[in-house]
């Protein structure tokens, strides 16, 4: 069984910072790629930032420059630190894996419960 504990949303006001961890604990053999993902109301859940195990990272022009994913293999957590939030970053952010679980026999993403993130304007 897989866990995935994510933590440090909240209320912030515009123009302001975040920052989002996520702690993967169970039976991992290993995680290959992490990230975050973000949902609005009534919209689609959507990338917001993805690493590999060995560092590379990607982001959507939407959050580039604004956005830094990193993480901690040793300790399998995923972190998101978010600068300069809009209103339109408001969203549940969720995290994500993708590793191979013990007793599996292939590699399946696993998720997060989602963390709420508020942007006053």
């Amino acid at each position: 069984q897989v866990h995935l504990v994510e933590s440090g949303g909240g209320l912030v006001q515009a123009g302001g910072s975040l920052r989002l961890s996520c702690a993967a604990s169970g039976s991992i053999f290993s995680i290959n790629s992490m990230g975050w993902y973000r949902q609005a109301p009534g919209k689609q859940r959507e990338l917001v930032a993805t690493i590999t195990r060995g560092g590379s990272t990607d982001y959507p022009d939407s959050v580039k420059g604004r956005f830094t994913i990193s993480r901690d293999n040793a300790k399998n957590t995923v972190y998101l630190q978010m600068d300069s939030l809009k209103p339109e970053d408001t969203a549940v952010y969720y995290c994500t894996f993708r590793g191979l679980v013990i007793g599996t026999l292939r590699l399946d993403d696993y998720w997060g419960q989602g963390t709420q993130v508020t942007v006053s304007s």
